[in-house]
């Protein structure tokens, strides 16, 4: 399975956010940034942090996507 942050990308922009903005309200590191922006899976507790700070629920700012079984 792959994950997807393309919404929280998307949701940043709509609240007039940019990614150090978040790193700095979520109290995440930068390579936990850098996980995020390349599509990498990273901690439940982050994900929490983020909607914390954005008020808002883990399905809007990720997508899990199936990966096909061969």
């Amino acid at each position: 399975m792959a994950v997807s942050y393309n919404k929280l990308w998307k949701l940043l922009v709509d609240k007039n956010m940019n990614k150090t903005d978040l790193r700095v309200k979520a109290d995440i590191g930068t390579a936990t940034l850098a996980k995020l922006g390349k599509n990498q899976p990273v901690s439940m507790d982050v994900m929490m942090k983020i909607c914390g700070v954005l008020n808002c629920n883990i399905a809007d700012v990720m997508d899990i996507i199936p990966t096909e079984v061969q």
